[in-house]
């Protein structure tokens, strides 16, 4: 059934209201219905009962509405730019689902609504000027797929509140198909991207207190200018965030956080150092101007007595700066993505990240937009897969070349007899190794003692150990082997430094791949007795038990070279 109801104000059109009816003996009087339908929703449409266009629906729904002074901003900006040019004028009373469909094709058409003729300039400024190399020939180029789902949904709320007032019977826009929610694409720095971002803010000690703080909490840009020093428990190490700073263009205001939540982020040892001494700071300027510290002031401020925030498009700008000194392409809220990236990536659960970052959902958005696909994860995941994979039949059934050594330790004497039945074909590559209790009472040796020497035959290559799974004899390949057969106790590193030789370092223990403090001491880098013991101390200062070693790992830098090249990484693995 087919009823003509005019032409498409967008298109120029021929535009019919269609209805499909299926066959059989009741068609006919289906069709009537449907016709007697069709020619009532087109009575409808042409005899109104308002004459209201969709420019004054519009203009009555913004008024009406109660929204955030920057979203009313942006939602105007739409309207006026690209709503009101080509279906403003237009009678609500006769708004179809074509007409949605011809004004999103336009849209991703040309954001500038050119005449499609393409002889135009596109300027750099639209302010008075003479033209430069910065003002080009028009090149035709859309509104992105997010930008015309906003004006659609703004155009969907106006037409809401259209049927709620009686103005038309029903929503013309739900038939509308507007552009699939567009794929996220996160593109945070990497981690060396950071290292150089960081290095370069601490040049001025307050901007990359800024930094390194949006590095480890990533917080929103309006949130950073927001915080007083009121919401800083330094003795608890709780942020506590309430309030945000919104901007547009020179006007500042303080408004409420982008979900209305007020949330409490707990701060690392570090950074709470870092922040007391930026408070130290803070409080020197006040009493050089003869004031006292003051909580109410702002944490990041240009202005001596803290009264006043930096401005967030300030902020956005001076980082971008930095970004291109380094050749790093990347923005200030891509420090979000690294944030949510890492956190995921150490092992972090979704629903805290959500929370520290200030989302809702339970962590639907999070998972969604700002984690981005993490290699060192993925490695790591493929790493375990492949630990749990049965034994290849094709795999070359060759030991490694024997490792000869005097054993001392017990362990080692366990080692090198399972060593040796595994060479006389008592256990074939591909199958189990006794159980390792099994292994102590046939040596006489406690549990943790055969425990150690299937870690030894591990360095050695000749075994594969699982978590949950029986250890299998099965070699290392290529270069593993090779790396296997080298001597586990050498005398020295990479970097020259021979062992009994104490010299300045530089120490960062890392949990699950986040820095969790950094120190400097004086100690031999080839210890690893000593290593170790540092990395227990550091362990017990963060708050964990000792038998969670597993998740540590210590960094040592030289402390006097240029560069603080690392010398070594100690981790205490425990089968």
């Amino acid at each position: 059934m087919r009823v003509y109801a005019g032409i498409d104000a967008v298109t120029k059109r021929r535009h019919d209201l269609v209805e499909i009816i299926s066959v059989g003996p009741e068609a006919r009087k289906q069709a009537e219905a449907a016709r007697a339908r069709l020619l009532n929703q087109l009575y409808e449409r042409r005899h109104p009962r308002t004459d209201a266009t969709v420019g004054q629906l519009l203009q009555r729904h913004l008024r009406e509405s109660v929204i955030e002074p920057s979203t009313r901003s942006t939602y105007e900006g739409y309207v006026e730019r690209h709503v009101l040019p080509f279906i403003g004028s237009i009678k609500v009373a006769v708004l179809d689902a074509d007409v949605f469909d011809s004004f999103y094709a336009e849209l991703r058409r040309c954001r500038d609504h050119c005449d499609g003729k393409r002889n135009g300039v596109d300027h750099r400024t639209p302010r008075a000027h003479e033209c430069d190399g910065r003002c080009r020939p028009h090149t035709c180029t859309g509104l992105s797929s997010s930008t015309i789902r906003q004006i659609h949904f703004i155009l969907s709320g106006a037409l809401r509140r259209a049927v709620r007032w009686r103005w038309i019977s029903e929503n013309p826009i739900d038939q509308a198909a507007p552009p699939a929610t567009p794929r996220s694409n996160p593109r945070p720095p990497t981690p060396a991207q950071a290292a150089r971002i960081i290095n370069e803010a601490w040049k001025d000690p307050d901007w990359g207190m800024l930094v390194w703080l949006t590095m480890v909490t990533g917080l929103r840009r309006g949130e950073l200018c927001a915080i007083r020093w009121r919401n800083l428990d330094l003795a608890n190490r709780v942020l506590h965030l309430d309030r945000s700073i919104a901007q547009r263009g020179r006007r500042l205001w303080e408004k409420n956080t982008k979900t209305h939540q007020d949330r409490r982020i707990v701060l690392d040892p570090e950074t709470v150092a870092l922040l007391d001494a930026h408070r130290e700071r803070a409080a020197m300027r006040m009493k050089m101007l003869g004031l006292g510290f003051d909580d109410e002031a702002f944490v990041f401020t240009r202005a001596p007595d803290g009264s006043s925030p930096l401005r967030p498009d300030s902020v956005s700008q001076r980082y971008s700066g930095l970004a291109r000194r380094l050749h790093i392409s990347t923005s200030l809220h891509k420090l979000r993505h690294y944030t949510a990236t890492e956190l995921i990536s150490a092992g972090v659960d979704v629903r805290t990240v959500a929370g520290r970052l200030g989302h809702s959902g339970g962590g639907t958005t999070t998972l969604r937009t700002y984690t981005a696909w993490k290699s060192e994860a993925d490695q790591r995941a493929a790493g375990d897969l492949a630990a749990r994979m049965p034994a290849h039949p094709n795999l070359p059934s060759v030991l490694p070349p024997k490792i000869e050594i005097e054993p001392k330790k017990p362990y080692e004497r366990v080692a090198v007899a399972v060593r040796d039945d595994i060479y006389d074909g008592k256990y074939p590559i591909g199958l189990q190794l006794p159980p390792v209790k099994r292994l102590a009472r046939e040596h006489g040796v406690a549990p943790s003692t055969a425990h150690q020497a299937v870690k030894l035959l591990r360095e050695w290559g000749l075994v594969r150990v699982a978590t949950g799974l029986p250890t299998i004899v099965l070699p290392r390949s290529g270069d593993a082997v090779d790396r296997a057969a080298e001597p586990t106790h050498q005398t020295g590193n990479a970097n020259g430094v021979g062992p009994g030789e104490v010299r300045p370092l530089d120490l960062e223990v890392r949990r699950l791949g986040v820095p969790v403090v950094r120190l400097r001491t004086s100690a031999d880098p080839s210890d690893t007795a000593t290593l170790h013991r540092l990395l227990l101390g550091a362990i017990k200062r963060d708050g964990r038990q000792p038998a969670e070693i597993e998740d540590y790992e210590l960094l040592v830098r030289d402390g006097d070279a240029p560069n603080r090249g690392i010398l070594t990484i100690y981790v205490s693995a425990v089968l």
